[in-house]
């Protein structure tokens, strides 16, 4: 499987603008630029878009791992933070911080821990990342 994704960037770093788009037509020249990224401007970055990805990815894991322990979850909420800080190689995203609540009336609290832990290792955007990666994972029964 391969899934694509393009940017075009016109002008310079802080002057320029640019648009990202995803072949399955959800980003169509999705507008970004430096206030976007490092400001506050109106517009998607590239790190909320690993965000998304991760929240996204480890969302699905973890009803996986779920399902294999034989829990179906009523709802799984994730968010995930990135953080980037510059370091001496440049700016660099050092971590993903993932909230997690779970919805699984009844649910195991051992079963929900072992099966978040293990989304979170196994994730494909999680062993993407060279982060580090932490979570807070909270069971609603």
């Amino acid at each position: 499987m391969k899934r694509k994704a393009s940017a075009v960037w016109r002008g310079g770093l802080k002057d320029g603008k640019g648009t990202i788009s995803t072949d399955s037509g959800v980003l169509k020249e999705t507008q970004y630029s430096f206030s976007t990224r490092f400001e506050n401007g109106v517009g998607t970055n590239p790190e909320e878009l690993i965000a998304a990805a991760h929240a996204g990815c480890f969302s699905m894991a973890l009803s996986a791992e779920l399902g294999k322990a034989g829990i179906t979850p009523e709802s799984i909420s994730t968010t995930a933070t990135i953080t980037m800080d510059k370091t001496d190689a440049g700016f660099t995203v050092t971590e993903s911080h993932l909230d997690v609540t779970a919805r699984i009336p009844g649910g195991d609290q051992a079963k929900f821990t072992a099966a978040a832990n293990a989304a979170k290792a196994g994730c494909p955007i999680s062993r993407l990342l060279k982060a580090n990666i932490t979570m807070d994972a909270k069971l609603e029964s």
